[in-house]
């Protein structure tokens, strides 16, 4: 069966046509590079000297498609053209050929070739000058250095300039797309980050309306329906208050995405009268020390108002305890709230604010969990958090 052999490159064609074209002008105007009487020449005349200049042209054809094929090839050609009168373009088309098989070559022939034509000229430097001790002897190993050794390194060269740039703009489009990922995972970051606040925000107070507007539906008395709407719209303002200063941090164009008034342990008193007001008992038992990391601040205050948004859509009837301790570098925190069912009402609920909590854990480098317990006198809902007290820059909540 025939070898196929590659379909030649365009340029390679243009090539090897320039090069036939130039070899039989170069024979059709009798220009040999040798006399017929020299030793070496042992086919004369015109007619044996097209073999090798139609074999390198067909060589140049596979300079890149082909190289480990084109090169043996065109070594065997240009042999027999020594031992013809010789053309010039033979050997300059050889010359590319070496070129190319070097460049467009396996990285192992890029390494072999420029060895084996360096080992060459050396070896037709001293072999023929030790042989003949004539100055003129050199000239053989200056001869192979410019035809095999030149073109050899050169393409080296040429080849290491091509691998570097290439591997360069790999660098550069890798570089590209882990920027891209980063700017990603920021967008996605930051996403969450105005998640948990527009839900830790508003959530709250939202429940509370809901929970006291089905209240003040569902029961014909008047008082209790003004109670409740008393309730209804002290959430509403603080809910649209605290909707305005989320609108506010999304303006701002400052990249201070904090706001200045972030919330801070100092207002669990607050919260837990809020909490009470929209009918919980809540017993608060915060022992923790001023000089608190903002972060961590913010994460504990967050954790415990999500806490008692909860238990005041799900929890049953009964006290709901908050408590902090501060101990061995790190605050603990702890909301427990009867669980099971309730008479009342209940708000629905997504399962976002147990994400957002574990989240804020998270960041921190800290530990969250949530789930029933037993306790006295039943079953009971805890949330225990442990924050690291490590003010972590960069981390906002």
């Amino acid at each position: 069966m025939a070898v196929q052999l590659p379909r030649p490159h365009r340029f390679d064609v243009y090539v090897a046509a320039a090069g036939l074209l130039g070899g039989l002008l170069l024979w059709g105007i009798g220009l040999g590079s040798r006399p017929a009487d020299e030793p070496i020449v042992l086919w004369d005349g015109r007619w044996p000297i097209l073999v090798p200049l139609t074999v390198m042209a067909g060589c140049e054809l596979l300079r890149r498609s082909a190289p480990r094929i084109a090169l043996p090839t065109a070594t065997a050609a240009i042999v027999l053209d020594l031992l013809t009168q010789g053309n010039l373009v033979t050997i300059l088309m050889f010359t590319d050929v070496m070129y190319a098989a070097v460049l467009y070559g396996t990285p192992a022939s890029a390494r072999r070739i420029p060895r084996i034509t360096g080992l060459l000229t050396v070896a037709g430097t001293i072999v023929p000058f030790a042989m003949w001790r004539v100055p003129e002897a050199l000239l053989i190993g200056v001869a192979v250095g410019v035809v095999a050794f030149g073109p050899a390194s050169t393409g080296l060269i040429v080849r290491n300039h091509r691998d570097a740039a290439e591997a360069a703009r790999l660098r550069a489009e890798q570089t590209a797309l882990l920027a891209e990922m980063d700017r990603t995972q920021a967008v996605v970051a930051e996403r969450a980050r105005v998640a948990r606040e527009l839900h830790d925000m508003v959530a709250n107070h939202l429940s509370a309306i809901a929970i006291h507007s089905t209240a003040a539906l569902s029961l014909d008395d008047p008082e209790t329906s003004k109670q409740a709407l008393g309730v209804i719209r002290e959430n509403s303002v603080e809910g649209l208050a605290e909707m305005r200063r989320l609108i506010g941090i999304l303006r701002d164009d400052s990249g201070d995405f904090e706001p200045a008034a972030a919330p801070t342990l100092d207002g669990l008193g607050a919260l837990a009268d809020t909490a009470r007001a929209n009918g919980l008992d809540v017993t608060l038992d915060a022992e923790h020390r001023e000089g608190l990391p903002a972060p961590v601040g913010l994460a504990a205050y967050r954790i415990v108002q999500e806490s008692l948004t909860n238990a005041l859509k799900h929890a049953g009837p009964g006290r709901v305890t908050v408590a902090l301790r501060q101990l061995d570098g790190a605050l603990s925190i702890a909301v427990t709230s009867p669980y099971g069912d309730r008479d009342g009402p209940r708000a629905p609920g997504s399962g976002a604010g147990l994400v957002g909590m574990r989240e804020r854990a998270a960041l921190l480098g800290g530990s969250f969990e949530a789930g029933p317990e037993d306790g006295a006198p039943g079953k009971i809902w805890a949330v225990r958090a442990t924050l690291p007290l490590v003010d972590v820059e960069g981390v906002t909540e």
